[in-house]
């Protein structure tokens, strides 16, 4: 009986070891590749752009907000703000900074009781409006972190890049729901930029992403993935990117921050959202964006039974130090890369749960159907 033991404890050891290669793989090949990258200085071509920002009932954070995106230094550029079936005093804002910024100009889509209609349709009005080739885009609650943003997304653009993918994060506020979803985003970010230095690019996040109009156009759009919920960015993105059309900039003058969720049932609404794209992901992505997370949970329950037995524990021991050691560091660097302060103290507890909570959110994505039109 306790040889039987031993074979199934063997067993469960081999794929604990397994995982963990596994693991180390992903934070050493794609994670680690975002410290690695390196930036030559911004080259300003001065080539027209057009910011396109789609709100609906966005009022303050316009007031707040626009200015800093409006006062980007860049000798050519236009701003669009797509006012979308309003309710608030969003047009009285943006009317009044029309005065100030000739650059500025507004496309508003009326409220239609027969016609309902996603984020997409009002981003699709943004992009016919533009007069410009080169598109950038984020949110109406989001600040780039310095009047070097415009610049330093639309410096990489050359004649055979189609697509800038930038980092997005949250502003740091208190509370650990706050420290979540900065993890949360982070993870993320190292996993789409990470994948995209490797010359895997799958998805880009519509808080900081830049596009050639005519790549749109030349793709039908959103084409069939027009009627669902969130993918304006990542979906689109997943659909036409590739090793040598994409590239990344995450310099700290080109990140956006945005305001972050103050309850947790707002982030999770949120989360589902964002959720709702995953199912059509190609393939190969769907492959390696679960593959992680699955071992990472594979790792944690082979542990967890090897310990409780104190079978062969110190190389138990040992491979999990090699693995957290590595972890600690990659996300460390990381962390100081795309200006994330205050998570390393967090990162064991996030990184056991984080599985599972996105697991569970998206179990439950799938099992309701509703807010198939919803615009946000």
């Amino acid at each position: 009986m306790a040889n039987h033991e031993n074979i199934i404890l063997l067993v469960v050891f081999y794929i604990f070891s397994a995982v963990t290669a596994i693991q180390l793989f992903y934070y050493l090949f794609f994670y680690l590749s975002v410290y690695l990258r390196q930036f030559s200085e911004p080259r300003v071509t001065g080539e027209p752009v057009s910011i396109i920002i789609c709100a609906r009932n966005e009022a303050e954070n316009l007031q707040n907000f626009l200015p800093s995106i409006l006062e980007q230094n860049y000798p050519d550029f236009e701003v669009i703000v797509v006012n979308d079936c309003s309710e608030d005093n969003s047009y009285v804002i943006l009317s009044n900074f029309l005065t100030q910024y000739p650059h500025l100009r507004i496309s508003t889509v009326n409220k239609d009781p027969k016609f309902t209609h996603n984020k997409k349709f009002a981003q699709f009005i943004g992009i016919k409006a533009a007069r410009n080739e080169i598109l950038l885009f984020t949110d109406s609650d989001c600040k780039p972190e310095s009047d070097k943003w415009l610049e330093g997304m639309t410096s990489h653009f050359e004649s055979k890049t189609s697509f800038v993918l930038g980092y997005g994060g949250y502003l740091r506020e208190k509370g650990f729901l706050n420290k979540y979803i900065r993890y949360d985003s982070m993870v993320i970010a190292m996993q789409y930029l990470g994948m995209a230095i490797r010359g895997l690019p799958y998805m880009g996040v519509g808080r900081n992403l830049a596009y050639r109009r005519s790549v749109f156009f030349e793709n039908k759009g959103f084409g069939s993935h027009n009627h669902i919920v969130s993918g304006d960015d990542d979906l689109f993105v997943n659909s036409i990117a590739k090793r040598k059309n994409t590239s990344v900039e995450f310099r700290y003058e080109t990140h956006t921050r945005s305001i972050p969720c103050h309850d947790l049932n707002a982030w999770i609404i949120q989360k589902k959202r964002h959720l709702t794209t995953a199912p059509y992901y190609k393939i190969r992505d769907k492959i390696l964006l679960i593959t992680e997370p699955l071992t990472r949970i594979i790792f944690y329950a082979t542990f967890i039974v090897l310990l409780s037995f104190t079978f062969l524990w110190p190389w138990v021991l040992a491979v999990f130090m090699v693995r957290l050691l590595t972890q600690f560091t990659v996300f460390s660097l990381t962390q100081k890369k795309l200006n994330e302060p205050g998570l390393l103290r967090y990162l064991l507890f996030f990184d056991i749960f984080s599985p599972l909570i996105n697991g569970i959110i998206y179990i439950s994505n799938t099992l309701s159907k509703s807010g198939k039109n919803k615009w946000k």
